[in-house]
């Protein structure tokens, strides 16, 4: 098998897997246990959310663990907006964000809210200048991603955080970091951003484990969850103890040597890059700038039959968004790119593990997809 979908999710390593064995079968305490056990867990918890805050240069009080990215982005809205509500209902957010973010906003609006979407340019680029003509005295919240997780776009989260500071605008700043974290700079607390979002499988963790930044500044945070009051009263229900251990361990792992692994992404990439454009009609769809992500097009060839011919040989790509399951994607139609070309885009997304054989496997494959098809008119 030769995977290039790490946008979508990641392999696990055998470490990680090992250290949630460990800790379902030796460490299971319910960490709100006053017993041994039970302490033993809550210590464990700790330890891991220490892990996790360090890589991205916060103490462990200001990150929450949450079931995966998802509802660290529902709940951040809705917690922003329960802040803000006394500053008023309107939301900038731009219309490439993920549905975890795009979906909670849509139902919003349903209940009152008005909401700004920014579009992007045809290579998929947010500017900061965009965020700040749509500010308002009303505007409640800001809401911009940190990576497009199909097009690679980094977007000027810095620079929005220091703009909203300099016009002294009442409204908080969002970010779902989930495609971003320990792939380009992410530093919520240096930027001041006030909540950001994480999740532990784009990064070699499970699937089922999440995180959500909180800026120390925020107070009563509102939660999503009632309950039995664990996460300090944040975020109410049983830790899920294994899947913590694992995203902690996942991180400690992806730290090591990060800067060699970063590199030697950025480096399949651009071979992938270069290998492609070789094949006639080929088109780079997007410059983004992560190291992980290349949206490409093969104009006249429908992405959903592309995917499906390669997956049966074992290829592994995406067209857009692994949420999206063949529907047209959202960040594609906004860019306004010609229908011919927007019909034939795909996803490629690289991890620490792909190797330039992988890469090779895809374009031998996408040259037989193009020679063996007839494209659509």
């Amino acid at each position: 098998m030769h995977y290039l979908d790490h946008a979508a999710t990641t392999p696990i390593p055998r470490a990680v897997a090992d250290r949630m064995y460990e800790v379902l079968t030796g460490q299971f305490g319910n960490p709100s246990a006053q017993y041994p056990l039970g302490r033993q867990a809550a210590t464990l918890t700790e330890e891991c959310r220490s892990t996790v805050a360090a890589a991205i240069g916060c103490k462990g009080d200001s990150l929450v663990f949450t079931s995966c990215g998802t509802e660290s982005n529902n709940w951040a809205i809705r917690s922003a907006l329960w802040h803000g509500r006394h500053t008023g209902k309107h939301i900038i957010t731009t219309a490439v964000e993920h549905s975890a973010v795009l979906e909670p906003l849509k139902a919003l609006a349903q209940e009152g809210y008005e909401v700004t979407y920014l579009k992007p340019d045809s290579r998929g680029n947010i500017t900061a200048g965009q965020v700040f003509d749509a500010l308002r005295d009303d505007t409640a919240l800001v809401s911009v991603m940190l990576v497009n997780n199909e097009t690679g776009c980094v977007f000027p989260v810095e620079e929005i955080a220091r703009g909203l500071r300099q016009r002294k605008s009442r409204a908080l700043l969002h970010c779902d970091a989930v495609q971003g974290f320990l792939k380009v700079p992410c530093a919520p607390n240096p930027w001041g951003v006030d909540l950001m979002s994480f999740s532990a499988h784009k990064v070699g963790g499970p699937k089922g484990i999440g995180a959500l930044y909180v800026n120390p500044s925020l107070r009563n945070l509102r939660p999503l969850l009632f309950g039995g009051g664990q996460e300090r009263g944040l975020r109410s229900g049983t830790e899920a103890t294994a899947q913590i251990a694992g995203f902690a361990k996942a991180v400690e792992l992806r730290r090591e040597n990060l800067s060699e692994k970063l590199a030697h992404v950025d480096a399949i990439k651009a071979c992938c890059l270069e290998k492609l454009l070789t094949i006639p009609g080929m088109e780079a769809v997007s410059d983004g700038a992560a190291p992980h992500i290349l949206c490409m097009s093969l104009p006249g060839y429908p992405s959903a039959n592309i995917v499906t011919d390669l997956g049966e040989q074992g290829i592994c790509i995406s067209a857009g968004s692994a949420c999206h399951k063949g529907k047209a994607s959202h960040v594609i139609t906004a860019m306004g790119l010609p229908k011919r070309t927007a019909a034939g885009v795909i996803r490629i997304s690289f991890g620490p593990e792909t190797t330039e054989a992988d890469i090779d496997a895809l374009y031998e494959a996408l040259k037989a997809h193009q020679a063996n098809r007839f494209p659509m008119l």
